[in-house]
């Protein structure tokens, strides 16, 4: 299914009077949704300001996780070759084998690199590949003891090169279909980036209130993506309207079930380390606010859409009464849902694969599956974002058809600009 993203319409082929009294019904539109929406972003920034992160001792501090002891370093290098040898010193006891990847490093022509069984056994280590390895070589010096065991030992891969690719192959990709537009959404993200980055996260560390840091940094979020992307027009205030009652809904819904379903956020291998390194943050907390963040994309999505469907509908008939508006509207909004829906739930299973997997290996029943402390928030957040999502589209729809058929009463000269279009048969 096509999804028309189109704000500004086709007016090449129109006459004067008809373009004259298209631009003047859009006029009395943007005019009509300023009085809503220009409040909703006064009380998002003085709300925003209120909450910012105020750094100093509210700020939580830790060290960077990837620093190494006195002595010892964090070095990068290319595998020239890799061999399974004797382990170094006593690593894996006598006899014991070890995966070794010879490396060169700038002034070392040969470090033997102690590759982890488990990156051997997922991936392995292969001739050219770029990686980071613990360096133990000078912990003699400074503590004048031996050291026993491996001297370099593997960290990570280094992915510079292939994500910063695959970055620069994505951007080419969304500015040559979608040119100019395509540019704006990019800025646009790196924007949503930045208050995720600067607000959000702080906030959260600094122990506020979840739910309002979702709730201002998704609105904060929404304003500057969708009008720096889409632009200023009646369609995209329509589909920020719509945005902001479904991040609403989102929220509430979000709020009860993170209580009733008991989601701790304990599951996590990083939640201990997130206590001991903030102050006061709660990790429920934490999961709502994340539950609200997650369908920020596709809640953009639809009702963006939406608002353009309404809109196209109406300058193709703009004699059609509003309750055939809607109803052709809603045909198409139905499709979306339908997608849309399903477009969640897979999603989210597809980030989630190793834990499904792991979690169809237990014998256990479906139900007890599917509700244990593994999948639960999963499957709460499939169901909280699509219950935000196929709300917001009728709410969306309705605030178009209204703004519209209220601002087009008065157009001078009004007139179908087409034939009237059959409701009952509409191509999404």
């Amino acid at each position: 299914m096509g999804h028309s993203h189109s704000h500004d319409g086709d007016d090449s082929t129109l006459t004067r009077p008809e373009l004259r009294r298209r631009k003047a019904v859009r006029r009395r539109a943007v005019v009509l949704l300023s009085w809503i929406l220009v409040p909703l972003g006064l009380l998002t920034v003085v709300a925003m300001m209120m909450l910012w992160p105020g750094g100093g001792d509210g700020a939580p501090l830790a060290g960077n996780p990837y620093s190494a002891a006195p002595g010892a370093s964090i070095d990068t290098g290319t595998v020239q070759r890799t061999a399974t040898e004797d382990c170094p010193g006593s690593a894996g006891g006598p006899g014991a084998s070890c995966f070794i990847a010879h490396t060169a490093v700038a002034g070392l022509a040969d470090v033997p690199v102690v590759v982890s069984p488990d990156v051997v056994q997922a991936r392995g280590v292969r001739v050219g590949d770029k990686i980071s390895y613990l360096n133990l070589s000078g912990l003699v010096a400074v503590t004048g003891v031996q050291q026993e065991g491996p001297q370099y030992v593997f960290m990570d891969f280094v992915r510079t090169l292939p994500m910063g690719l695959l970055a620069l192959l994505y951007a080419v990709v969304v500015i040559a279909v979608a040119r100019w537009r395509g540019l704006r959404a990019i800025v646009g993200l790196g924007g949503a980036f930045a208050v995720l980055s600067w607000f959000i996260l702080p906030a959260l560390a600094e122990g506020k209130s979840p739910l309002l840091v979702a709730l201002v940094g998704s609105s904060a979020i929404m304003f500057g993506v969708l009008y720096f992307a889409h632009g200023f027009s009646a369609r995209t205030s329509t589909a920020l309207l719509g945005t902001l009652f479904g991040l609403g809904v989102t929220a509430g819904v979000a709020f009860w079930a993170v209580d009733a379903a008991a989601l701790t956020g304990t599951s996590g291998h990083n939640s201990y380390q997130l206590l001991n390194l903030t102050q006061g943050m709660s990790l429920s907390g934490m999961i709502l606010c994340g539950l609200v963040i997650s369908g920020l994309g596709v809640l953009n999505d639809v009702t963006i859409t939406q608002s353009s469907a309404v809109w196209e509908l109406y300058e193709l008939a703009p004699h059609t009464s509003a309750r055939e508006l809607f109803t052709a509207a809603m045909r198409i909004g139905r499709d979306h849902i339908a997608s849309t829906v399903y477009t969640i739930a897979f999603a989210y299973a597809g980030s989630a694969l190793p834990v499904l997997l792991m979690v169809s290996l237990y014998d256990q029943p479906l139900i007890q599956a599917l509700t244990g402390v593994e999948l639960a928030e999963e499957v709460v957040r499939i169901l909280v974002g699509s219950i935000g999502l196929v709300l917001a589209i009728p709410v969306t729809t309705a605030v178009a058809v209204a703004v519209v058929k209220s601002t087009g009463r008065g157009a001078a000269g009004a007139r179908p600009v087409a034939e009237p279009v059959d409701t009952k048969v509409i191509a999404c």
